[in-house]
């Protein structure tokens, strides 16, 4: 009986943070967007964040509805990791020529594109930030972002 209360326990404590994991980003991120003082820059992919993390959190509850916060949580967790890496990668490139900062830039564009998690067909919504020239994090709201993390890494790892 104590070993079936301690697994209960445990199994309430991992679902609590992943949640907390979650909502960690995403109140992090809804902090910077309502920051007056923030830095344009860093606002404009906090809300990229936010809404990446709303919509990946509606569309969860529509479509896998039986889905464990703790999938919510990887995948919050992987979109972060991804725009922090890319956003690392954009600041490094600044110091080579403007076609490979370009091919840099796609190549993280066709990952998250190429790696969709719902198959959403609302395509005006899902691409609203790849095909906006004015976004900095032009990637797909509908994307894997673990998968996607795992095909940047092995991108990057091949290269070197």
């Amino acid at each position: 009986m104590k070993k079936l209360i301690l697994l209960a326990l445990l199994a309430i404590a991992t679902s609590m943070q992943a949640q907390e994991a979650y909502n960690e980003l995403r109140q992090k991120a809804k902090t910077t967007v309502n920051d007056p003082k923030a830095n344009p820059v860093v606002k404009q992919i906090s809300q990229f964040k936010l809404d990446a993390l709303n919509y990946m959190a509606i569309k969860m509850r529509e479509v896998m509805p039986d889905s464990s916060v703790t999938f919510l949580d990887k995948q919050a967790i992987a979109m972060d990791n991804f725009v922090n890496f890319y956003v690392e990668k954009l600041i490094e490139s600044t110091k080579l020529p403007n076609v490979q900062q370009v091919k840099m830039i796609k190549m993280f564009m066709d990952i998250s594109y190429s790696n969709p998690l719902f198959h959403d067909k609302d395509t005006e919504l899902v691409l609203s930030y790849f095909n906006s020239q004015e976004s900095m994090t032009r990637f797909s709201l509908d994307t894997d972002w673990r998968a996607a993390v795992a095909a940047l890494a092995h991108l990057y790892y091949n290269k070197q």
